[in-house]
């Protein structure tokens, strides 16, 4: 018996390349809402995310509201089958708060969540449930989300109760197969329980975990963050095996760029709840267009191959704004060297400054 694949039965899933092309002039972006995806075809996306709002209400003694706090603000992209979308930013941008509301861990405050293209808000807890076979996720702290109690044969085996008719003899077999696929003897940690397991073992028995219903999309929210170098290492290999084995596509949120960086097809840049710049990977690490993109790439120390020379990293002065009380027009201006009048007058729409590459800047900077 083989795992199984994504898209099966009766489905064939293909990578979308390419793009609109468009001059070298920035031109707006269509308005998110008015953007109708194709229903079918090798450009269909696989998952659309068109306007996504989530908010919280903060309340203080007596429950008397306080504040909102601005999480995910009109945040719009697509992710096409078999791509890999990472999602950078600073602590508290929301990367984590816009994958729950993607896989519906949280419904959305308003905006459209389609996969497969069916939209997922508003959809029972039922038809939920049947979507999540599809489209799992891999967490920071595997040990936090698996069972200690459970044998590894066990939660690996949790989603083929829910989602597959399986006999147990199936289910032992299939196991046995993933813990093999993700580098694991089945032999020697099929009966463990996840605390006798090291941190990258365990992440490798979340990943088994993940993939045993056949997933098209997995959204991996720091899932290599806690892992030292080399487990970190073998995991990206891992994920990248998979991909490669089964069209998989990933939504993968870290805050070290340069993994994101290895790992990735677009890029999406997200500050104080907002995308600030997407696009592919060469492009934005390449020639960054937001001050907020440049300053992020900055901070991180490279090390000259050459002459041998670290280039020190350039801490971006001030500190973040809240999300409950965000500046008014661009939610960067009060912290970027760029900033004018018209910065804080107007919030800044999205623009197209190349093939596949936008960004949300009233003075976009320009390429070296």
């Amino acid at each position: 018996m083989r795992v199984l694949a994504p898209g099966e039965p009766g489905r064939q899933l293909h990578r979308a390349e390419g793009g609109e092309t468009v001059t070298d002039q920035a031109v707006h972006v269509a308005p998110a809402e008015t953007a109708e995806p194709a229903r079918n075809g090798p450009h269909t996306p696989l998952l659309s995310v068109r306007n996504l709002v989530q908010e919280y209400v903060t309340r203080g003694p007596g429950g008397i509201k306080t504040g909102v706090v601005h999480a995910v603000s009109d945040v719009s992209f697509d992710l096409m089958p078999g791509e890999t979308l990472g999602i950078v930013g600073e602590t508290g941008s929301g990367k984590s708060t816009l994958a729950r509301a993607v896989i519906q861990v949280e419904t959305p405050k308003s905006g459209t969540v389609r996969f497969q293209g069916r939209d997922l808000v508003g959809m029972s807890k039922r038809e939920i449930t049947k979507v999540r076979a599809d489209m799992q996720m891999v967490y920071q702290d595997p040990f936090g989300s698996l069972n200690p109690r459970w044998r590894v044969a066990d939660v690996i085996a949790e989603p083929l109760l829910g989602h597959t008719s399986m006999t147990r003899e199936q289910r032992a077999e299939r196991v046995d197969e993933l813990l093999d696929l993700v580098g694991l003897r089945p032999e020697t940690y099929r009966h463990r329980r996840p605390l006798e397991l090291s941190g990258g073992q365990a992440q490798r028995v979340a990943i088994a975990r993940a993939v045993a219903p056949g997933p098209s999309l997995i959204i991996c929210d720091e899932a290599t963050s806690s892992l030292d170098v080399l487990i970190r290492a073998q995991v990206l290999n891992l994920f990248e095996k998979l991909r490669e084995e089964f069209n998989l596509a990933y939504m993968f949120i870290a805050h070290d760029l340069a993994t994101v960086k290895r790992v990735s097809d677009r890029v999406a840049v997200m500050h104080l709840g907002q995308l600030a710049e997407s696009g592919p990977v060469e492009q934005i690490y390449a020639a960054p267009r937001h001050p907020y993109t440049r300053a992020l790439l900055d901070s991180v120390p490279v090390l000259d191959t050459m002459t041998g020379v670290v280039k020190r990293p350039v801490a971006l002065p001030g500190e973040p704004p809240s999300p409950l009380n965000p500046p008014s027009g661009c939610r960067f201006r009060t912290r970027c060297p760029r900033a004018e009048d018209l910065c804080a007058q107007e919030e800044p729409v999205r623009t197209r400054v190349s093939d596949r590459h936008t960004v949300a800047c009233h003075f976009p900077l320009t390429p070296a």
